[in-house]
């Protein structure tokens, strides 16, 4: 059931400067929050074995990022939801950076968005209604540049504030493109950079300058609007967008659902720029660690790596982007459409081979 989201329209009592910072009321942020992939796959192990319906082209068993539900042969419904605590202390830019995560799922699958719903948890008499409207309104305006409204949701009183969408889309099933369609021989390309996670760790230490607050918000607010035309293209054959499980477990997902195994050569993967001096200061999060103790048994390596990279490849990416598995033939057309769409960052990281499923970093 959905509901009136007027917090905004109400005056607080006190201002906001009386308000304590966003990230001191939330044990962990972004999509560093996620329950580490290990736990969650026990926790979802049952799940799996119920019936499926023929007309769900996607469900839960490959982890992929949303649910698709075919309506007739040309149209299908993409439904997914994404909410976290927040990654940032300015509401706008909180709600901002969730509404476009969570629309980036629907962009995965190959699909355009329609519609979106707020999921919405806060501590009311710790935030003032001024403070949760401009969540509100940030997440709003990035629905409005998706082409989408926020047509409606639910609120609680929660004791950590939560914020986050629901979002639909809608595709031709034939260019659906999921996460387990990668192909031996395939090349990866990453649309967006990676380092959120620490830069997010540094930013709640006080350790994040204005520059890297910029790069910041400039990555977690970008749009992966490219999906939808990547999806168009004969060549392309899987695609997912890194988020909480990090590089390293996203490729994993795609290597295990395609029965291949991802090579991912490092040094080609873009980084955001001080990222690595940040993780080798010690602006790591936990989620970092979880991750790596959930997949690090299928991630092999064919070098020495400094232990910095570890936590660089299990950073967990909130509103991260595009993996795409593609035919080295299309590999062009994929890298412009990425740069067409203001992804200058975009890179070829790796391939598919034949081989047991993992991955492996060179």
């Amino acid at each position: 059931m959905t509901e009136s989201l007027s917090l905004s329209v109400a005056a607080p009592e006190a201002g906001p400067s009386a308000e304590p910072r966003l990230t001191s009321l939330a044990h962990g942020g972004g999509c560093g929050c996620k329950i580490a992939p290990g736990v969650l796959e026990g926790i979802l192990r049952g799940s799996a074995a119920l019936p499926v319906p023929p007309d769900l082209l996607v469900g839960i068993e490959t982890s992929d990022d949303a649910a698709v539900y075919r309506v007739n042969e040309r149209q299908a419904v993409v439904a997914t939801t994404d909410f976290f605590m927040p990654i940032v202390d300015d509401p706008e830019d909180f709600g901002r950076i969730a509404a476009t995560n969570a629309i980036s799922d629907v962009y995965a699958m190959g699909a355009t968005p329609i519609l979106a719903l707020a999921i919405v948890g806060m501590p009311i008499n710790v935030l003032s209604a001024a403070t949760i409207g401009r969540i509100l309104d940030g997440g709003a305006s990035v629905a409005r540049a998706a082409g989408i409204p926020v047509a409606g949701g639910h609120t609680i009183d929660s004791v950590e504030p939560i914020y986050g969408l629901v979002a639909l889309g809608l595709l031709d099933p034939a260019h659906l493109k999921r996460n387990a369609d990668a192909r031996p021989g395939d090349v990866l390309i990453l649309g967006k950079p990676l380092g959120v996670g620490i830069f997010s760790a540094a930013l709640k230490k006080g350790a994040l300058d204005a520059a890297g607050y910029a790069q910041l918000i400039a990555t977690t607010t970008r749009l992966n609007r490219p999906g939808p035309d990547l999806a168009r293209l004969p060549g392309v054959h899987a695609m997912t967008d890194v988020t909480g499980f990090g590089l390293a477990g996203h490729a994993l997902e795609m290597a295990r659902g395609s029965g291949c195994r991802a090579v991912i050569d490092w040094a080609a993967v873009p980084l955001l720029e001080g990222a690595r001096a940040l993780a080798e200061a010690g602006h790591v999060t936990g989620a970092s660690g979880r991750n790596w103790a959930s997949y690090g048994a299928s991630v092999a390596f064919d070098r020495e790596f400094p232990a910095v990279d570890q936590a660089l490849f299990c950073d967990p990416q909130t509103s991260g982007g595009l993996l795409v598995a593609c035919a080295p033939e299309s590999a062009d057309a994929v890298l412009g459409l990425f740069r067409s769409g203001d992804f200058a960052e975009v890179a070829v990281i790796g391939r598919m081979e034949a081989g047991a499923p993992g991955v492996t970093f060179a």
